[in-house]
């Protein structure tokens, strides 16, 4: 009870900070709009274009991008102002403007091409808002402007909560969960579809199953539904696009020392600057090694990333950078249930035996771009990335709890998988106007390869008996020491597998007039795999012609407002995300179909706070679930159809205040009979019906800052049986921000704040993640 009324006080007190806080922005003199249109030397709109106003005297900056006709609109208060204009290949404009009078006459800015050692990021953010990215639509387009329901975690937001890991990413991402992963690897699940292979870095695929760390990151880009065309087979219910730190010619230098609860202790550093006026070079990397609230549990991980930049004359750019990363901890599988819920145990219990259970993964990953510009409003771009992946994971882990509720079945497997990609992707991108219709037109050619060998191995408990698979412990101390031998089953996966792809894609965004604009394109992508069973020397292949059409029709009724309605279409071969299940019964099938209906808002409330709004509705045909008696085998349905809304808050609400996060209901379920046991209207797995997060940050004078989150999830089934129950929770977050110099910030996050009792996640019905017991983190980050 007293836990429960400290939330509430905590809940009711929001209102009079906000208050106060949007009491300083009401006392500010009332703006009035600077409106213009920034062209390039032939007179082409330029879009994306970051445009920045700030005070001669004391004030805020304001900022502004501009849309696909090259226009914007950014609020001034009285006086002078220094006015800059960056985009990507032109020189910075930098002119002096007075706070224009109401109903001033629109004003054209002229860019000039620059050399290429003139780089602007034009994606730099005010807050926790980003206003354009080039994942979506593969060109620079305002976030309004993209019919795609889209969160952007930019690095504030990554640096006010201490995030380390994609789970830490999507806390605070509506429409977007985490499962447990078997302890060893990432699984988002989008709109209700799990997937370890919708990863992606700078575009490119990254579908290897480990846990990613954000140490090389500048944002991740959360885009929920398919988006075949601009990403190829699988994203079926979204993508997670890491956007890396890449060498510049800004100086930048950065060390972070981190450490609280349960032995946290973790270093990163970011150090970059220009060499020459033509090379420039910049490394990250990161050391981490820390223990758990789960006992015996531990990770350590390292990793570094250099990155050069080349000028190879004025309108060309080579990137190149290289990273080593290793990740080695406990492979941990959770707890077990029993009666319908999560087995009543204190929060550290571990289940198996984790001297024995552990995850390997080391990753060696090159990658080459290369930009040019053909002239002013037209662009190539080729990519090509090399992934070399070796993992390793064993784990002795819990089953089911005997009827009595006295013991637990114990387990055992391990599974080593050798991975590697190369993938190439070159895009044009010509921006033209055709009379009073604007065109922004893609085209390009992605081009893949991906050869895969994993071997899995049962574990006998072979004191027991030599075909023992299966140990049963007592559920008060459910670890076991006993010996395990692994070796091959009759069933044990032993394969190699080579997948390529080829594809084709073009698409041209469409401004018919300033109100109306189109989205439409399509993609051909050829996939094939040959796949060896080397267990029975059995041999299968599968080829595979998709189509995958994007359409969409936009309205701006305002400016900063846009509603769309949009449908595409996406497919997964029936290889499988992982490229590991063809086999006789499955090589002839078509791929699983997915389409996506989408119909949204997206409402810049002010130029730096973005409200968006979206309804969907997912359709999945020929369907495989994972079978709830065994989850290491699948089942085959006809369908299943999620529905949802999803609302998300971005930015700066007032002068003093950063806001992030939203709301999603979601509805998803089997729409007919997979068994006795699973019936037409099954509820689909680990997909709460209700979601909500809300990120508040408030500066309370130029030094201190404090922030304050709020994580609720309804209640939800960890598999389609819908026989065990996860219980809902709300959990308080809260952090205080001191800057002790300029280049000094001291922080201290608290996850958990009331020290709720709560399952963050799980794999299955008997493998069920905790949450963590409120922990402490302290944080200091320099810059120099």
């Amino acid at each position: 009870m007293r836990r429960f009324l400290r939330v509430v006080r905590t809940v009711l007190a929001l209102p009079l900070i906000f208050t106060i806080a949007a009491g300083q922005a009401l006392a500010q003199p009332a703006p009035t709009p600077l409106t213009g249109q920034v062209l390039d030397s032939s007179r082409a709109p330029v879009a994306g274009a970051r445009v920045t106003a700030v005070p001669v005297a004391a004030g805020s900056r304001v900022t502004a991008t501009t849309d696909s006709r090259g226009e914007f609109t950014v609020s001034l208060g009285t006086g002078a102002y220094t006015l800059t204009i960056a985009a990507d290949g032109f020189l910075d404009l930098v002119q002096r403007v007075t706070a224009p009078q109401a109903n001033a006459e629109p004003r054209e800015f002229v860019l000039q091409v620059a050399g290429v050692e003139e780089t602007v990021d034009v994606n730099a953010a005010a807050g926790y808002r980003l206003e354009s990215t080039n994942t979506a639509t593969k060109t620079p387009t305002l976030l309004r402007d993209i019919p795609q329901s889209i969160t952007v975690v930019n690095r504030s937001l990554i640096e006010d909560q201490r995030m380390t890991n994609m789970s830490d990413v999507v806390r605070y991402v509506p429409g977007i969960g985490m499962a447990q992963g078997e302890g060893n690897r990432d699984t988002p699940i989008f709109r209700g579809n799990s997937s370890t292979s919708d990863f992606f870095v700078d575009g490119v695929r990254d579908d290897v199953q480990y846990f990613r760390d954000l140490y090389n990151i500048d944002r991740v880009e959360a885009l929920k539904g398919p988006n075949a065309m601009i990403f190829g087979r699988g994203g079926v219910g979204g993508v997670l696009n890491r956007v890396s730190r890449q060498a510049g010619w800004a100086p930048t230098r950065e060390f972070v020392f981190q450490g609280g609860s349960h032995d946290d202790r973790r270093i990163t550093a970011d150090l970059g600057q220009g060499l020459t006026s033509s090379i420039a070079a910049r490394v990250t990397g990161v050391f981490e090694r820390s223990d758990s609230y789960r006992q015996g549990v531990e990770a350590e991980r390292y990793g570094i990333n250099p990155t050069l930049a080349f000028s190879l004359g004025e309108r060309t750019t080579l990137r190149a950078g290289y990273e080593f990363f290793h990740d080695k901890r406990t492979a941990d599988r959770g707890i077990s249930s029993f009666q319908g819920r999560p087995v009543e145990t204190d929060p550290s219990t571990f289940f198996g035996n984790p001297d024995m259970s552990t995850s390997d993964v080391t990753a060696n990953v090159l990658v080459a771009v290369v930009d040019h510009q053909l002239k002013p409003g037209a662009m190539i771009r080729s990519r090509t990335s090399y992934g070399d992946y070796d993992k390793f994971y064993q784990n002795v882990f819990p089953g089911a709890v005997n009827a009595a509720g006295t013991a637990v079945s114990i387990s055992a497997y391990n599974n080593g998988t050798v991975r590697r990609n190369l993938f190439n992707q070159t895009d044009v991108t010509v921006t033209q106007q055709t009379g009073r219709i604007g065109h922004t037109i893609l085209a390009g050619v992605e081009l893949g390869r991906q050869e895969t060998d994993n071997l899995r191995l049962t574990g006998f408990f072979h004191t027991v008996s030599p075909t023992t698979t299966t140990v049963s412990v007592a559920l008060e101390n459910p670890v076991t020491s006993l010996p395990v031998e692994f070796r091959p089953s009759a069933t044990d996966a032993n394969n190699h597998g080579t997948a390529t792809a080829a594809a084709v894609y073009a698409q041209d965004q469409v401004a018919l007039s300033k109100q109306i604009q189109a989205v439409l394109g399509v993609r051909y992508e050829r996939f094939d795999v040959d796949f060896v069973n080397n267990r029975t020397a059995a041999q299968f292949t599968s080829t595979d012609n998709l189509v995958s059409p994007r359409a969409a029709l936009i309205y701006k009724p305002v400016e900063p407002m846009s509603v769309y309605g949009s449908y595409t279409v996406a497919y997964l071969p029936r290889a499988g995300e992982q490229l590991s299940s063809l086999q006789l019964s499955n090589q002839a099938l078509d791929p699983e179909e997915f389409r996506n209906y989408e119909v949204g808002a997206k409402w810049d409330v002010t130029p730096g706070f973005a409200f968006t709004a979206a309804v969907y509705r997912l359709d999945r045909g020929n369907v495989i679930v994972p079978d709830p008696v065994d989850p290491t085998l699948s089942l085959l349905v006809d369908a299943q159809r999620t529905k949802g809304l999803e609302l998300g808050v971005n930015g700066i609400v007032a002068r003093r205040w950063s806001i992030a996060g939203g709301y999603a209901y979601q509805d998803g379920e089997i729409t007919r009979a997979l068994s006795a046991t699973v019936q037409a209207g099954a509820v689909l797995a680990q997909l709460p019906k209700h979601t909500f997060s809300i990120w508040n940050k408030v500066d309370l004078t130029n030094r201190w800052a404090a922030a304050l989150g709020i994580v609720s999830r309804s209640d939800m089934f960890t598999s389609t049986d819908n026989t065990v129950t996860l219980p809902g929770y709300t959990r308080v977050d809260a952090a205080v921000f001191y800057t002790l110099t300029r280049g000094i910030r001291a922080q201290v996050n608290v996850e958990n704040l009331f020290d709720e009792n709560y399952y963050a996640s799980a794999h299955n019905n008997t493998n069920i993640t905790p949450g963590s017991p409120r922990a402490v983190r302290v944080a200091f980050t320099t810059r120099f």
